[in-house]
């Protein structure tokens, strides 16, 4: 797993979100972007962290910041998942794991005594300029939005 670090030039990348539409790195060219990947839809980790980043989103917006969130669950489970909790934000149904793979965020997880592969949660702040400004490897999902605040 060879993750995006501090530093790091965002390679391009195109992925559908949950109504099909194509999302480009270069739709956000000239913004601040925040990425978030998390592992599945639809379960409590991730419904916590997504609602945070939904209940903040205003002042996210404020700071100058567009959020894309991303998992490898299909197109209908990110629009479920979307609409059931009205995320103003995209959700990029990666199940090719082109994006996961260029952040480097798929990978071997330990979880309850079991290793298997999977989605690691991590946020990246991008600058304008398609530079990795911060990772936050150890996201707080309750608490996400301070986080990319601070």
């Amino acid at each position: 797993m060879n993750t995006l670090k501090v530093g790091d030039k965002v390679p391009e990348f195109s992925s559908i979100d949950q109504d099909g539409n194509t999302i480009n790195l270069t739709d956000y060219q000239g913004k601040k972007l925040v990425v978030f990947f998390y592992p599945r839809a639809n379960t409590p980790g991730c419904i916590l962290e997504a609602c945070n980043l939904r209940d903040n989103y205003e002042e996210l917006q404020k700071q100058g910041f567009e959020l894309l969130g991303v998992s490898a669950d299909s197109q209908k489970k990110q629009s479920n998942f979307k609409n059931k909790y009205n995320f103003q934000f995209p959700l990029l149904a990666d199940e090719d794991h082109t994006v996961l793979n260029i952040f480097g965020v798929w990978g071997p997880k330990k979880f309850m005594g079991r290793e298997f592969d999977g989605i690691h949660r991590t946020t990246f702040v991008i600058d304008e300029k398609g530079v990795v400004e911060n990772v936050i490897a150890k996201v707080k999902t309750k608490d996400h939005a301070q986080q990319i605040l601070m």
